[in-house]
């Protein structure tokens, strides 16, 4: 749902001074991070403080980090919270129809354009579907509130639309770097998965924002972010063949994750059960699995330090692991809001400890160090589920400091992305998209391509003939080299055809002849909505220099022509001006 105007406006003055230089939106970017690192620390307050209320735990401990928790709390917390969603999701639906936008897709199609208000909405879903012990992650929310103020600030410059763009970048990695204590990773989490590229010109607001990010966040967080990783064991040279090894095994559960996820709100939409009641059925779900272990509980960022998590025994373990991914599954596919960025961290490590394991016991000569295996887990994951290869290698470099690990953590994930893109194709964010109908991979720049429509490039002077004239009239109103060709239109005035002027001043016979015989693309118009990639499709299909356009499939009226060269020249300059502001030319 993209705002149809501003939420606040700069004074003139002062919108001209920080559009003319790029230091000024450096100052802006520091800006967005702080107020970005603010939003981090108080929606992990509110979670923190929900958790103390409705489960009972002392203040200052993390439910999905303890080792049991009241079993009638345990079930009922997310039932009546998934319950509560329900409602407030269906009471939404009438007040706002439609659904929000999040940074990737808002960058990819909108020009960085984001609601205010649909953020806030989105933020308090995540609170409370986290606060109530749904297993979601609630990087979507810090994201979402972050660059959703972000891209309200860049309306209030009324920035161009690649600045514009840019501060959204700045909000998601500002809250990225607070959320995990790693601002390389929450600036790299904005180049590859919110902007969809490095560039120079975003890269010193990028930084900014997401340094700030992180300083801010831990002035003011209630519990310390990040991720606790004790000292690894050294790192060999068989480490790195190994963790190709797990890199493959990390994709391949990544998109059964995936799949998973859909397939559970695929399996509720069959059985048309209630809207309120998808939630409580998933929190229901949530609870029962919590009996077994707490660890499923909320984000799991709790359960995520892996000093306590590698003492932990192999069969808990495994038990963690698959419940964890099973209340994941359920919780995003029965409409919890939040992300599975720190659920797959989570798996991840876990999956990485028992692969640890596993090899010892298939190769006892083999003592593969489980924190070691823990990490490259952990981030092979993670970006075969949330994407962004170096985002993930820096958060493992940031949490553990040790450079060869790295190597190692690397090798895993290029693995784990090649294999996700050859077999599946998408990240979880781009899965969404894809289930919703778009075609969209990344973020991307392509809005201005949907926005360069046939409508914007079609010539409205078209000149059209009756296709019942006859031939000789038909050379009488158009002579050789006054017209290439002329599109022609039946008795009620519909699209018949296309007529090559050359073709009918060729004709040997006029009188055996008539219109119907030499009309060409009978059945291929243009429509005023297709953008420039489909309308080159078109030609291409109909291997036609110029189509004619119809006001709509069913009416078929004549309202324009576009030809293929004006289409491709048109694309090339657009392509070329956006290609400039990306990088910053002038």
């Amino acid at each position: 749902m993209v705002p149809s105007g501003y939420f606040l406006e700069a004074p003139q003055r002062l919108r001209a001074f920080v559009r003319a230089r790029e230091s000024s939106l450096i100052v802006v970017a520091a800006v967005i991070g702080a107020m970005s690192g603010l939003f981090v620390a108080a929606m992990s307050a509110a979670v923190e403080l929900l958790h103390v209320a409705l489960f009972r735990i002392p203040l200052g401990a993390r439910l999905s980090g303890l080792n049991s928790v009241d079993p009638l709390r345990a079930i009922l917390a997310p039932t009546i919270g998934g319950f509560v969603l329900g409602v407030a999701l269906l009471l939404l639906l009438r007040w706002r129809p439609g659904r929000e936008i999040d940074p990737i897709e808002a960058n990819a199609l909108h020009g960085g354009y984001m609601s205010f208000r649909g953020s806030i909405i989105v933020a308090l879903q995540t609170i409370w579907s986290s606060g109530v012990g749904g297993s979601v992650g609630l990087e979507a929310g810090y994201t979402q509130l972050a660059s959703g103020v972000a891209s309200s600030v860049g309306r209030a410059f009324h920035l161009r639309r690649a600045d514009q763009r840019v501060m959204v970048g700045c909000g998601a990695a500002a809250a990225i770097a607070g959320a995990f204590s790693a601002p390389l990773a929450g600036a790299f989490y904005a180049f590859e998965l919110v902007l969809g590229g490095y560039t120079p010109a975003s890269l010193a607001p990028i930084g900014v924002a997401a340094v700030t990010g992180y300083a801010v966040t831990h002035a003011f967080a209630p519990l310390s972010l990040g991720i606790s990783i004790r000292q690894v064991g050294e790192v060999a040279g068989q480490d790195l063949a190994i963790a190709a090894i797990l890199g493959l095994l990390a994709a391949l559960t990544g998109i059964g994750i995936m799949r998973g996820v859909a397939l559970f709100d695929t399996l509720l939409a069959k059985i048309r059960l209630w809207m309120p009641l998808r939630p409580a059925l998933g929190g229901l779900i949530v609870g029962l699995f919590a009996l077994v272990t707490p660890q499923v509980l909320a984000s799991g960022h709790g359960a995520l330090y892996l000093n306590s998590l590698i003492a932990m025994p192999v069969t808990l373990m495994a038990t963690v692991f698959v419940l964890k991914a099973l209340a994941s599954i359920v919780s995003l596919g029965s409409g919890f809001r939040g992300g599975l960025f720190f659920a797959s961290l989570l798996l991840g490590s876990l999956g990485g400890h028992l692969f640890a394991a596993g090899v010892s016991v298939i190769l006892p000569g083999r003592d593969l160090d489980p924190g070691v295996y823990a990490v490259i887990g952990m981030s092979a994951l993670s970006a075969s589920i949330i994407g962004g290869p170096l985002t993930m290698s820096f958060i493992a470099l940031e949490a553990t400091g040790n450079l060869w690990l790295t190597t190692a953590v690397l090798v895993a994930v290029i693995v784990s992305m090649q294999v996700t893109r050859e077999l599946f194709g998408y990240s979880f964010a781009t899965w969404r998209f894809h289930l919703r109908g778009e075609t969209i991979r990344s973020a991307a720049d392509v809005g201005w391509i949907r926005d360069l429509t046939v409508r914007r490039m079609m010539r409205t002077d078209v000149i059209v003939v009756n296709v019942a004239m006859s031939i000789d009239e038909f050379r009488e109103d158009f002579p050789l080299g006054s017209k290439t060709q002329v599109v022609a239109i039946d008795a009620e005035g519909k699209y018949a055809g296309v007529v090559f002027v050359a073709e009918v001043h060729g004709l040997k016979d006029s009188a055996a002849a008539n219109m119907h015989d030499i009309l060409h693309y009978r059945d291929v118009t243009l429509l005023p909505g297709m953008d420039v990639r489909q309308a080159v499709a078109a030609f291409d299909t109909a291997e036609a220099e110029s189509l004619a356009v119809v006001d709509s499939a069913d009416g078929g009226h004549v309202i324009g022509i576009l030809t293929e060269a004006h289409a491709l020249r048109r694309y090339a300059e657009e392509s070329d001006r956006h290609r400039h502001d990306a990088v910053g030319e002038m």
